[in-house]
Formats: C-alpha cells, structure tokens, sequence
C-alpha cells in the first residue's frame, strides 16, 4: 500500500517522478488530473507540426492564446511555430534576453505574427520574462503544480493580455484539450467550461472547427458574445 503525501504538501515535480516527504513518487499518482502536453488533442492551424508544437510545448501554448485576437484563429496559433522557425527555438529565457526592440523587428517581419506585430511582440517578450522570473523558463510549469482552477486562472491573469475571459478560455483549453484539470477547473473556466462549440478550447478535428466557427456566426447573428450575452450596443450619437 502506498501513502500519497496530502494536497497541502509542498512537492517538487521532475517529469515522471514529484519528489515529497522526502520520498520519490511517480508523478501521475500524486497529480492524478495533469496529464503530460505532449498528450494534447488541439487541432487549429492547419499545419501538424504547428499544432504539434503547440500539443508539445506549454510555452507555445501560451503564445498562440496571447495572439488570438482580432485575427484569424490559425493565425494566431501558427505564430509560436513561425517564431521558432525565425528563432531557431521557441525557449523563454532566450527570448527574454533578446534586446526588446530585435526582437519586435523578427516578429514584423513577413509574413507577420499578428495584425499587430509590434504590441504583440512586446507582449510576448514580457510573458517570456515572466516564465523565466517566476516559472523556471518553461510555460507548463505555470499549471504543473496547481492545486485549484482558481489558482491556476490567478497565475494566468499575471500574463500581458490575459484579461478575464481569456484566462477562462485558457483554462477550458488546459482541460479539454490537455487534460489538465486541477480541482474546479471547470468553475474557474465559466461558461468556456461547457459543452458549447464557444472557442479554440473545443476543437480538435476539422469537424469541430466548423462547428465552432458556425457556432460563433450564429451568436452574432443573434447579437450575442462568445458568453452567450446580449452585444453592447454603442449609444447613438447626439
């Protein structure tokens, strides 16, 4: 029989093995509900290696999620796979060292990472430095030892351009797409939690790309947003 430390005690995760109490334990027994990224389902550039990438990598993860907005989902999920072609690796810490303003010029450069390249790249390089600061330089260790969804949607909200609702969408992403599913997940993720086709958190095949696409052209015919809430209609001028 084997005794498993409790949920409080501080433990320290190394791949396959979580050092606790001063005994070694395989992983999946003390995190039963994170489950490697490289088990990931998404499915939403169009590209298998992009979405390989993505699938693999929590930083890339992490980046594709920052860009998308006001572009096309599949440009902005390809973005981190774009970088590391330009980069030669997609890793934090280097990143983070890069000059600001270099860094900014590789991201404009054609094809560009966003319909903002510039603000964007700027985003990126300080979510870079803060996986470096505050997460060992790598984007999975920012869920590998949560013990809640609220936790895990509070760290996120410390990221440049994660506002509320995109770390909720992240969140779902985590959990339906990684299998990464700390205790209340689905509550930290509101309605993104559901089984509604809402965003890029449920697709992972061509077919539910379609659906969420349709989804979403049917909620703004309806004047709703991606919550299912009535659009904010701009006052009329006087």
């Amino acid at each position: 029989m084997v005794l498993l430390p409790s949920v409080d005690t501080p433990c320290l995760r190394q791949g396959p093995l979580t050092f606790c109490d001063e005994w070694w334990f395989p992983t999946e027994l003390v995190y039963p509900d994170i489950m490697p990224a490289s088990s990931g389902t998404l499915f939403i550039t169009g590209d298998p290696s992009a979405d390989k990438l993505l699938n693999a990598n929590g930083t890339a993860l992490l980046i594709g999620m920052l860009l998308d907005q006001q572009v096309p989902m599949e440009w902005a999920f390809k973005g981190p796979f774009t970088l590391k072609q330009r980069l030669g690796h997609l890793d934090p810490r280097k990143i983070a060292a890069m000059d600001q303003e270099s860094f900014v010029t590789l991201c404009c450069e054609k094809p560009a990472i966003h319909r903002f390249p510039a603000s964007m790249a700027r985003r990126i390089h300080e979510l870079c430095a803060i996986l470096v600061s505050d997460y060992g330089g790598k984007g999975e260790n920012m869920w590998a030892d949560v013990k809640s969804g609220t936790e895990l949607f509070e760290r996120l909200r410390t990221l440049p351009g994660y506002g509320e609702e995109k770390a909720q969408i992240f969140v779902a992403l985590l959990g339906k797409r990684l299998g990464v599913r700390p205790r209340g997940w689905k509550e930290a993720a509101g309605v993104f939690g559901d089984h509604q086709p809402r965003t890029v958190a449920d697709i992972d095949s061509p077919e539910q790309l379609r659906k969420v696409r349709a989804w979403k052209k049917a909620e703004k015919a309806a004047e709703r947003d991606k919550q299912s809430r009535p659009l904010k209609k701009a006052a009329p001028r006087q």
